[in-house]
C-alpha cells in the first residue's frame, strides 16, 4: 500500500507519517522493485494506534516506550492523566491571572508588567508552569538537527582541507582541484539551508502538526 493511500485512510498527513517514521515509530518495509515504501495492514493499523494517542496528547516518547514493552498502557494513560491534570492546575491559574487583567482594565499602554510577573514567579516556584508545553521537544529536535549539521558540515571543511593538502604535497591540474573542492562546498551550503528549512519546521510546522495526531 503507497503512503497517498494510507493518508486517505488514517487521515494523518504524509509528513507526520514520514515524521513517526523518523522517530522510531513505524517501519514500513521497502519494495524492492522500486524502492518505495511498502505500508501493510499492520502498519495501518500502528499508525490509527498512534494517531489516538496524540490526539491525547501522550508524548512520542510514551509511545516509543509503548511499542518496546517498557511500559504498559495502562500505566501509561495513569501517568498521562496525573500530568493532564497538572496541566489543567496550570491553565486555571494562568486563566485565573488574565481573568484579574480583565478586572483591571488594563490597556497595554498602562500594563505594569513587573507586577504580573512578579506574581507568576511565585505561582512558579509553587510548581506552576507558565510556558510553551512543546517548548522542550523543540528545543530537543533543534540540538540534534543543527548537530548533524555541524557533523556534516565539518566533514565536509576536512575533506576541502585534505584535497588541499594533497594539491601542496603532490599538485595536480588546477581545475581538477576547484572540481574536487566545489563538490563538498556545493554540500556545505546544501546542508546549511536544509539545516535552517529544517529549525522553521519545528519552529512553527510539522512539530506542531504531529502532536495533534
Amino acid at each position: 500500500m503507497k503512503i497517498n493511500q494510507v493518508e486517505q485512510i488514517v487521515g494523518i498527513t504524509k509528513k507526520n507519517i514520514r515524521f513517526y517514521e523518523s522517530q522510531g515509530l513505524l517501519h514500513p518495509t521497502r519494495n524492492q522493485e522500486n524502492g518505495y515504501r511498502d505500508y501493510t495492514e499492520d502498519d495501518i493499523r500502528l499508525l490509527q494506534q498512534i494517531k489516538l494517542l496524540r490526539k491525547l496528547a501522550v508524548p512520542i516518547e510514551e509511545i516509543r516506550k509503548l511499542q518496546t514493552h517498557r511500559l504498559s498502557l495502562a500505566e501509561c494513560l495513569r501517568r498521562h492523566t496525573i500530568h493532564l491534570d497538572h496541566e489543567a492546575k496550570n491553565i486555571a491559574l494562568t486563566r485565573e491571572m488574565c481573568e484579574e487583567m480583565i478586572l483591571s482594565e488594563e490597556s497595554l499602554h498602562t500594563l505594569d508588567a513587573l507586577v504580573y510577573l512578579e506574581k507568576m514567579k511565585l505561582l512558579e516556584e509553587g510548581g506552576t508552569r507558565f510556558m510553551d508545553i512543546q517548548r522542550n521537544d523543540r528545543k530537543r529536535k533543534k540540538i540534534e538537527v543543527t548537530t548533524a549539521a555541524i557533523v556534516m558540515i565539518a566533514l565536509m571543511a576536512a575533506l576541502i582541507a585534505m584535497f588541499y593538502w594533497t594539491y601542496t604535497v603532490e599538485p595536480i591540474p588546477f581545475p581538477l582541484l576547484l572540481f574536487v573542492i566545489a563538490v563538498p562546498t556545493v554540500i556545505i551550503i546544501g546542508v546549511f539551508f536544509a539545516l535552517c528549512q529544517r529549525l522553521k519546521e519545528i519552529e512553527g510546522g510539522e512539530e506542531y502538526e504531529a502532536s495533534n495526531y
